[in-house]
């Protein structure tokens, strides 16, 4: 029979390098944008995510609602997803974006956390490494007076804000790890698309409430800032479908290493265009979080090859 044609090497780690890039340029547009709330920007996000899923679900024919047993935690799915996406946005418009993108790449530690809590899944001496790790690093963006005394430098506006917008960064991080823990548990026995779906149907539905009880619906009043929102929508989908294709290709450890690109852009992006220099304890910081989540990464891709070499033997 014919060969199938085999895929271009290292184009899945291509793909993680550009949605890292997309991701990254759609936050600066996030805090070049000065008149709307978190929330609305993730409405706005919530509806580019249903236009691109709505032709996906139609054309692979399954449904809107999902198997029964699997519909609470699609639901949960959607819910924490969305979550973690308004409050990451909120971090974003507080904080250095430097700062909220490295709190962000805790995520693969909490994910361990979580699913040895509620997955059994075996958790180490290594782990437990990992976690203090990514602690540190998150004490050494957040800065706490009682530790660093109450004259604090190289944040955005006032200690309060910063403080807040850190402590939204790493509750969307949770959220998120434990989106990743209930999409595990869903397996296979999910349309993708279904999933995404959900996340975006909630997350609208969410927002709009949120919107009316904060009193914070408002178009934006320039042209310049009903661009960025366009371009956030699609720079966000982009890097998703970038990554989701990375992710067909590559094993997920290369990926998730590769991923922590986006630490590099956001430094880069905050530099040039947001002319903010990052501390030493911002680069410190940086480099304790992404140690402990390359480190968990190698782990697991370490872990599933010996695995799939003992069940070939």
């Amino acid at each position: 029979g014919a060969k199938k044609k085999a895929t271009c090497p290292g184009l899945g780690l291509f793909y993680t390098i550009l949605s890292a890039f997309l991701f990254s340029v759609a936050s600066l547009f996030l805090k070049k944008i000065e008149d709307v709330h978190s929330v609305e920007v993730s409405a706005f996000r919530c509806v580019f995510q249903m236009a691109f899923v709505l032709p996906g679900l139609i054309y692979y024919k399954t449904g809107f609602l999902g198997p029964k047993g699997k519909r609470i935690f699609l639901f949960f799915r959607g819910f924490l997803g969305s979550t973690a996406m308004v409050l990451l946005y909120y971090a974003y418009q507080v904080m250095p974006l430097a700062d909220a993108t490295v709190i962000t790449f805790t995520s693969p530690v909490f994910t361990s956390l979580l699913a040895w809590i509620f997955l059994k899944e075996k958790y180490s001496l290594w782990d437990l490494l990992f976690t203090l790790f990514a602690v540190t690093g998150v004490i050494l963006i957040a800065r706490p007076p009682f530790l660093f005394g109450s004259r604090v430098t190289g944040i955005e506006g006032s200690y309060s804000d910063h403080l807040k917008g850190t402590i939204a960064a790493i509750a969307s991080t949770v959220s998120a790890a434990s989106t990743i823990v209930i999409l595990r548990k869903v397996g296979k026995s999910v349309h993708y698309f279904l999933s995404i779906w959900y996340y975006a149907v909630i997350g609208l539905i969410g927002c709009v409430i949120a919107l009316f009880v904060l009193n914070e619906w408002r178009l934006p009043h320039c042209g310049r800032d009903r661009v960025f929102l366009i371009l956030i929508g699609v720079l966000g989908l982009g890097g998703q479908i970038f990554l989701t294709k990375a992710l067909q290709i590559e094993k997920a450890g290369p990926v998730s290493i590769m991923r922590t690109m986006d630490v590099v852009f956001a430094f880069i992006l905050q530099v040039l265009f947001l002319n903010h220099l990052p501390t030493w304890w911002t680069v410190g910081g940086a480099l304790c979080v992404v140690a402990s989540s390359s480190g968990t990464a190698i782990r697991k891709w370490r872990h599933s090859v010996k695995k799939a070499k003992e069940g070939e033997i």
